[in-house]
């Protein structure tokens, strides 16, 4: 769970960073890590992006993105 403060309300634009290097995944939000893991079984292979729809009974929003940018490390 994100802290409260820490994502930008509606109709602003949050930043992410995802470093991935072998097993180790770093989710930044806004410049706060979110989710750091280590996980041999994502070693390698394709990503996505995707919005899931949270709980139920809860309201979604129409989910974009924006200058997403792929760099090898």
């Amino acid at each position: 769970m994100v802290p409260p403060g820490r994502y930008k309300a509606g109709g602003k634009w949050n930043t992410y960073e995802i470093t991935a290097i072998g097993p180790e995944i770093t989710v930044k939000l806004n410049g706060e890590v979110t989710v750091s893991m280590r996980d041999s079984k994502f070693r390698e292979g394709p990503f996505t992006l995707q919005y899931g729809a949270g709980a139920k009974d809860t309201r979604g929003g129409t989910i974009r993105w924006r200058k997403v940018q792929i760099k090898e490390l």
